[in-house]
């Protein structure tokens, strides 16, 4: 009986928390378009500072050298470029997806400052969409099958054996 309050309670667990997904990532991919477009301005105005002296970007990044600032500078911009290169084709991915197809995408909710961020403001909430009680479902079958797996892995060394038909059997 108690291990099926337990496996019940995990189920239920699993189910609150994965049915917050979809909402959460809503948020995040909102919070995402915004870092998107702030480092768009930077890269921006960086390439427009290398149009005015004549070169590429890459040709400002490597020409900015000579001193620990500098070098630094270049090493703090080639970061932004590519930050923002990942944060766009993140962007891309959730913006373009179905809500359900943004469940199968937590590696799309990778930038750990901007999970972070996210998380610090978001509110859960009861899931009333499609997606959010699919979600739910599918954390109460990992929180359920994940409690009844380890109850059933920490009551395996005091399972009782006996003989049966001249051989040995479990019965729990």
């Amino acid at each position: 009986m108690i291990f099926r309050v337990l496996t019940l309670v995990g189920g239920l667990f699993g189910a609150a928390c994965a049915s917050q997904f979809p909402e959460f990532t809503q948020q995040y991919t909102q919070r995402l378009g915004g870092q998107v477009e702030a480092l768009g301005v930077v890269i921006a105005d960086f390439d427009h500072s290398a149009q005015r002296a004549d070169m590429t970007r890459d040709e400002a990044l490597a020409s900015m050298g000579g001193s620990v600032f500098m070098e630094n500078r270049r090493r703090d911009m080639r970061r932004t470029i590519e930050r923002h290169a990942a944060l766009s084709e993140d962007q891309i991915a959730l913006r373009t997806a179905t809500p359900l197809q943004r469940l199968t995408m937590p590696h799309r909710v990778a930038d750990t400052q901007l999970a972070r961020a996210t998380w610090d403001d978001f509110v859960p909430a009861l899931p009333l969409s499609i997606e959010g009680l699919i979600a739910g479902f599918v954390g109460f079958l990992g929180g359920y099958l994940t409690i009844a797996g380890l109850l059933r892995l920490l009551a395996w060394p005091f399972r009782k054996r006996h003989k049966k038909n001249g051989g040995l059997t479990f019965t729990s």
